[in-house]
Formats: C-alpha cells, sequence, structure tokens
C-alpha cells in the first residue's frame, strides 16, 4: 500500500536528495505497518522524532508501534524545535 511520509527540518537529509525540497517521498510499506517500523526502515533516529502526525493528528511515542497506518495516509515527522 501507498503512503505519503514527510520530513521536516533536520530530518528532511533522511529522504533521497531529489525529495528533500519538497519534503515528502511517496512509500510502498506493507498492509499493516506501523509508525515506528516506518521510522526504523526509513533510517530516523528515533529520538529525533518529537512530533509525529498521521493526517494531521500527534501520535505519541509510546502508541508507534501499535498505530497502522492505512493505503493513503500521510505520516509527517517533525525534530524538536527550539526557539526563542
Amino acid at each position: 500500500m501507498k503512503i505519503t511520509f514527510k520530513l521536516f527540518a533536520s530530518l528532511a537529509a533522511h529522504l533521497p536528495p531529489e525529495a528533500r525540497r519538497r519534503h515528502r517521498i511517496d512509500l510502498e510499506v506493507d498492509p499493516g505497518c506501523t509508525v515506528g517500523e516506518v521510522i526504523r526502515r526509513q533510517g530516523v533516529p528515533p529520538a529525533q522524532c518529537a512530533i509525529v502526525l498521521v493526517d494531521g493528528a500527534w501520535v505519541a511515542a509510546s502508541d508507534w508501534d501499535s498505530r497502522t497506518l492505512t493505503e493513503g495516509q500521510a505520516l509527517a515527522i517533525w525534530p524538536p524545535v527550539a526557539g526563542g
């Protein structure tokens, strides 16, 4: 099944070079794939995943390995951010 995988800020470095400007790629994943599986398979350091959303809804780190994805969903991830 196909999902959209979005990485922002410094995490975009984990996308193929041609996808970094758009911050997204379409991924083929197995049915029943979890958020945690996608994070690990794409080589994104879990400690750098501060904000994780599936179709705009926040997913707590404790739920990454139980939250399954379905066809057409978007998984978006931001690193820790600081401002001032």
